[in-house]
């Protein structure tokens, strides 16, 4: 009888953090400690010196499970942003407000021309990637394949016009980026109008890309990627009545719950403008998400009881990830008590050194869309990389907002043919388009996005850009 092959199965996160540690700790033991010179009356890092310690401070795995609570206690801060914020937007999600807009829009679209419809839900999809990007949206792919199927499209499409929209608003959007600057301690939403700008930039570019391959299957079926799978045009049903968009009427409460959803954000970027400083901004951060988490489920019509346990359900979702964050500033601190991280740094710029900065960031660009293929989790990746990508940043004199820039747009698109997130590997399942069709798809779209960031941010490193 012949034996399975078994699959590569990735290892929880848990384990990834674990092994992690674990091989830190043990570095200590093997790296040279070394330490950079630092400005005596800025404090800030000197790149031209470093002098190895000529001992080791080596850190037992023992000594790093003892760091633990420490770790927890440093990142209590995000931690607690992240998770008061994700609780915020379950209740908001179970009020059914994006849903029921979305349901409006579709029904308001649904008599317009088949290129004004596509443009219009494309854009709706990336706004809502940009601003409420959750796994969660990994359920409006049955809207794609509705939309496909009236306008006698392939599968493919229906990925386009759902989780690729989504996930290219959720990848450059301005709001993912909240926990990157607050692990990097830049200011908090100080480049909204930029990320903004960006997110409208690549969603255009996005959209010309799948309104390209449309009219290439349309002029000729048989340039599909599907045709091969069965799909054709002419055998294809268009949606039946159950499939026909109902009518929706807008509510007031819907209205109303979004405009206390986004203006939030509003209130939080002009914060800092208003009062002059950014000094309680987190406070500010953790009021905002619990007064909208309790006026947008009153709104929305929710019991108290209904809104403290979608409450408490959206904090219990993200309490892994909080200890992920506190395990990844662990491995900070091992680092730092074993005198490596200046040294494991200063092994990584050299070969840098002698080039610009701006081939620099597109340098820490690259690194980190091929580790995003490892580690989709944009907030696991963030906590694991900082201890290494701040330092490295000081070290080739990078302004904390570039570095944090360089990182938003490594982690924004690789996502797209991630086989490791759920989201995508998912949306294939549900738009009945096998993995590798859709990476073929994908892949040339992905490897233009990366090349336009690069380009992106050589422009940003050129001008001096910080933060707008």
């Amino acid at each position: 009888m012949e034996k399975k092959k078994k699959r590569f199965i990735m290892p929880h996160l848990f384990w990834i953090m674990m092994g992690l540690l674990v091989v830190v700790s043990c570095l200590t033991y093997i790296i040279p400690a070394g330490q950079f010179g630092h400005d005596p009356q800025t404090g800030a890092l000197l790149a031209d010196e470093f002098t190895y310690l000529g001992e080791q401070h080596p850190v037992s795995i023992w000594r790093m499970f003892m760091l633990m609570l420490k770790g927890l206690m440093d990142s209590g801060l995000v931690i607690w942003v992240v998770l008061t914020s994700g609780a915020m937007t379950a209740v908001i999600m179970v009020t059914g407000a994006f849903d029921e807009f979305l349901n409006w829009a579709i029904y308001k679209l649904k008599d317009k021309s088949e290129n004004i419809l596509i443009c219009i839900m494309f854009i709706l999809m990336t706004y809502l990637g940009g601003f409420g990007g959750t796994d969660a949206l990994i359920a409006v792919v049955p809207i794609g394949v509705m939309f496909t199927k009236k306008l006698k499209l392939d599968p493919i499409c229906a990925i386009g016009m759902s989780t690729y929209a989504t996930l290219l608003g959720f990848g450059t959007g301005p709001v993912k980026q909240a926990t990157t600057q607050m692990l990097m301690e830049v200011d908090i939403y100080g480049a909204f109008f930029t990320m903004f700008i960006s997110m409208n930039f690549f969603m255009v570019i996005g959209l010309l890309f799948l309104l390209s391959y449309i009219k290439k299957i349309k002029k000729d079926p048989t340039k599909s990627l599907m045709y091969s799978e069965g799909w054709r045009p002419d055998t294809t049903q268009t949606s039946t009545n159950l499939d026909e968009p109902k009518e929706v009427n807008l509510s007031w409460r819907t209205i109303a719950i979004l405009s206390v959803y986004f203006g939030q954000y509003l209130v939080l970027v002009l914060y800092p403008f208003i009062a002059g400083s950014s000094a309680q901004l987190f406070d500010l951060m953790i009021a905002t998400s619990v007064l909208t988490a309790i006026i947008g489920g009153f709104i929305g019509k929710l019991s108290f009881n209904q809104i403290g346990e979608e409450f408490s359900k959206g904090l219990g979702g993200l309490a892994f990830i909080g200890f992920v964050i506190g395990l990844a500033k662990v491995i900070s601190l091992v680092l730092t008590e074993g005198m490596i991280l200046d040294t494991i740094v200063y092994a990584l710029t050299r070969p840098l050194m002698d080039l610009s900065q701006s081939v620099a960031s597109i340098g820490v660009t690259a690194v980190v869309s091929v580790l995003n293929l490892l580690v989709p989790s944009a907030i696991s990746k963030a906590a694991m990389l900082t201890p290494i990508l701040k330092p490295v940043g000081e070290a080739l004199s990078l302004s904390p907002e570039l570095t944090v820039q360089a990182f938003q747009y490594g982690d924004g698109f690789t996502n797209m043919f991630s086989p490791f997130l759920g989201w995508t590997v998912g949306s294939c399942v549900i738009a009945g388009v096998p993995f590798f069709k859709w990476f073929r798809w994908v892949f040339p779209k992905v490897l233009c996005f990366i090349t336009i960031s690069f380009i992106v941010m050589f422009f940003l490193t050129e001008i001096g850009w910080t933060a707008f």
